[in-house]
């Protein structure tokens, strides 16, 4: 039954309802008319539901009538309700819809607060301009709230009226269990929670315990879906069995198939790879836009996040950092190049799609090693994988792509390191029952990522490459097309030539022992032999004098003995840390005792 926003029975303010007909929401998704009315009636919830279900306004609508409806309005300083978000594209995201509600209620303030920018600057912005709804990634607000030589924000917090944990299940998995838990000690007991996640875990059971008080526990499927599915209706889900000698050509043969004027969205499994790939896909697609995000990039992400949001096609490459949450309209294709760590950021992927009751479509590229993985996704997240053939592949797109690396040896450090990366990634697949190591033909693999050569990594070890077929070239004579870089390239080359030793390379290798003669060994033993005796005995015969006390007896150290016992501790220091030899060692220890 479609509930209209109108028809809620607990009923919202006019200038909410305003702001969501501008948004041409006319029905409430299932999520959200589960959610605000019991957010509304001061209940804590903690709410699962499929991707792309509109959790967003589940929780802004009722965040914004709790500010409105306050007895006493907040003032400038107080904070009223914060929003924590996994990553700062979802925070950004978060931020943007709400900005849309406050042209609207025009009584209340926000403020984006995420890293990759100068926490001074969030500093100096709260003081002077003050924000009632904190939208934060984990990392920085816990900063803001520790930072209270520069910040009251511990003291602004008292006000707080809702904390919302949005992707709870991805917060977790990212790590931030013990930030978060620091954050729920600045806050106020008397607060509502609401936890929005698209699957349930131990970990966020342990969260709801911790942070919420008797919370009512929201769970939305779709009708006429299989049981705990976990992806939308609208959308269609296929796999394509491709050899890894041709994956990247039929990656390239699949663009060209679907056209240049549809959204792309290209899940890889590390940072090096996205760089590599976002390069060969710029030079061998020429008609398609084509953009990139990873983890590691920091004030680059939101320009090209936005710039992706906003065009109407164009591939974006990317890691699991846009796998959660981000709304990007009109994605006609989400494919990910290989399965991802969890089956759980499986349906996150596929879930950038089909949002809102779109229709969109998701593939995943597994290799002949890899069909097992269909059943597995079925079984774990009851996700009906359809077979299609894989697309003809482009001609020519080993010769195009190493050929790239001839040119520019930035791209031959690209290829090597997106390769190593892949692999080591592979390692530590969370479905290493069945997408094993072992089971990687590293050879043709090597083919499908175009490299000219093998890289120096311990995983190749006893492995069977011969299906790579290394170019027959001096690598040292590919140039960076940057000319600063080769010109600096080229003065470490000469140095190498001419030492035989790259610059700046560690030197692993142990210097050689140099030998002495034995009867001159056999003699300095001795010599140490006799010394460490006229020792024992010189302690002996102080001890009879009663010079040196039992250590029963002794309760202090003359100053004499200390700075002697220093020197010792000193000298031992000293052959620990291998500043010198045990033949320099005892020849200084004996020589203080003679003294």
């Amino acid at each position: 039954m479609e509930i209209s926003w109108n028809k809620l029975d607990v009923g919202l303010s006019a200038p909410v309802l305003k702001a969501i007909k501008d948004l041409k929401f006319r029905y409430m998704t299932p999520v959200q008319a589960a959610c605000i009315p019991l957010l509304l009636k001061n209940k804590d919830v903690a709410a699962e539901a499929v991707t792309g279900s509109g959790k967003t306004l589940a929780f802004l609508v009722p965040l914004l009538e709790m500010l409105q409806k306050r007895p006493e309005k907040l003032k400038r300083h107080e904070v009223g309700a914060v929003v924590i978000s996994p990553t700062r594209e979802l925070a950004t995201q978060t931020s943007e819809v709400l900005s849309h509600f406050l042209k609207y209620v025009g009584n209340l303030t926000q403020m984006l607060v995420v890293g990759g920018t100068n926490i001074v600057s969030d500093v100096e912005k709260f003081r002077s301009n003050g924000a009632n709804i904190i939208i934060a990634t984990p990392g920085r607000l816990e900063d803001l709230l520790t930072r209270q030589q520069d910040i009251n924000l511990p003291l602004a917090v008292k006000s707080l009226e809702l904390l919302v944990l949005d992707e709870a299940d991805r917060l977790l998995d990212m790590g931030f269990e013990k930030t978060i838990s620091v954050i729920l000690q600045y806050l106020p007991r008397q607060r509502r929670t609401a936890l929005f996640s698209a699957t349930q875990t131990r970990e966020l059971e342990q969260l709801v315990r911790a942070g919420m008080r008797n919370p009512v526990l929201v769970s939305v499927k779709e009708k006429g879906k299989l049981s705990d599915v976990s992806t939308p209706a609208s959308l269609k889900n296929y796999y394509m069995i491709c050899e890894p000698e041709n994956k990247m050509a039929s990656l390239l043969g699949f663009f060209k198939e679907k056209g240049s004027d549809k959204k792309y969205m290209l899940f890889l499994s590390t940072c090096a790879c996205v760089q590599y790939f976002t390069v060969v896909l710029n030079e061998l697609l020429k008609d398609y836009k084509v953009f990139s995000i990873h983890g590691k990039m920091k004030h680059a992400r939101g320009k090209v996040f936005t710039k992706f949001r906003n065009s109407d096609s164009g591939i974006l490459v990317c890691t699991d950092v846009m796998a959660r949450g981000v709304d990007i309209p009109d994605v006609h294709w989400v494919i990910q190049y290989d399965p991802p760590s969890s089956a759980a950021a499986f349906v996150h992927r596929c879930g950038r799609t089909a949002r809102i009751g779109n229709e969109g479509s998701a593939i995943v590229m597994l290799m002949p090693t890899e069909d097992a993985y269909v059943d597995f996704i079925f079984r774990n997240q009851k996700v009906v994988l359809e077979d299609i053939e894989p697309s003809p592949s482009l001609p020519d797109t080993l010769s195009k792509v190493r050929n790239l690396q001839r040119l520019d040896r930035d791209i031959l450090d690209k290829a090597l390191r997106a390769f190593v990366s892949y692999i080591q990634a592979y390692a530590k697949h969370e479905c290493n029952v069945i997408l094993r190591l072992q089971d990687l033909d590293f050879g043709k693999l090597a083919m499908g990522f175009g490299l000219l050569k093998m890289p120096k990594m311990p995983e190749l070890k006893n492995r069977n490459i011969s299906g790579f077929e290394e170019e027959k070239i001096d690598f040292n004579s590919i140039p960076y097309r940057d000319p600063v870089r080769e010109e600096a390239r080229q003065k470490k080359l000469e140095q190498y030539k001419e030492t035989g030793v790259w610059p700046g390379a560690k030197n692993f290798k142990k210097k050689p022992k140099q030998t002495e003669a034995w009867s001159l060994t056999k003699q300095l033993k001795a010599e140490r032999k006799e010394k460490r005796s006229k020792r024992a005995e010189k302690r002996k015969l102080k001890q009879q004098e009663g010079k040196v006390k039992t250590k029963k007896k002794r309760k202090t150290l003359s100053a004499e003995e200390m700075e002697e016992l220093a020197k010792d501790v000193a000298l031992l220091k000293k052959l620990r840390k291998k500043k010198i030899t045990e033949e320099e060692f005892e020849e200084e220890f004996m020589n203080e005792d003679s003294d």
